[in-house]
């Protein structure tokens, strides 16, 4: 289990700053928390060294992209062991598709999500998924009609 980090308001208001929008500059952020620039830069030295900043992306809108479905992926196994756990998540690191992949507690063992072209994208993933990975028990799929709420930024206000 990762260690919890300690952040205080400023480390907050900064992490705030960077999910909305990490292209701003040390300078700008800094005064934007009432800090001068250099212990701004070590506080996300700080959050960067111990995880709790991963790493700074663009968000890419995949629908400017063509690519306009997202699809939940279910699946079912009955396979349980390490070998089998090590050759799925192989089979779908293997598929850029998937942007997401969640082991599950209930019904469904693995939850996936995939973004596609469309239902043809769509099949030809499941078709490379089936034959990446053997033993899938159960594999269905829910297209996603609308998203009502798409977010990267966690709740800063809760830790």
């Amino acid at each position: 289990m990762a260690k919890r980090v300690e952040l205080d308001d400023i480390d907050r208001r900064i992490l705030g700053i960077i999910q909305e929008d990490a292209t701003r500059s040390i300078q700008d952020i800094a005064d934007s928390v009432g800090l001068s620039s250099n212990p701004c830069w070590r506080r996300i030295r700080r959050m960067e060294e111990a995880g709790v900043i991963k790493k700074r992306v663009a968000l890419v809108d995949s629908k400017a992209l063509g690519l306009t479905a997202t699809v939940f992926v279910a699946v079912r196994t009955n396979r349980h062991d390490k070998a089998w756990l090590a050759d799925f998540a192989k089979g779908v690191r293997s598929l850029p598709e998937i942007v997401e992949c969640h082991r599950m507690s209930g019904d469904v063992d693995y939850l996936l999500k995939v973004v596609v072209r469309d239902i043809s994208h769509y099949d030809a993933v499941y078709q490379r998924l089936i034959a990446a990975v053997p033993g899938l028990g159960d594999v269905s799929s829910a297209f996603s009609m609308e998203p009502l709420k798409h977010s990267t930024a966690i709740d800063l206000s809760t830790i």
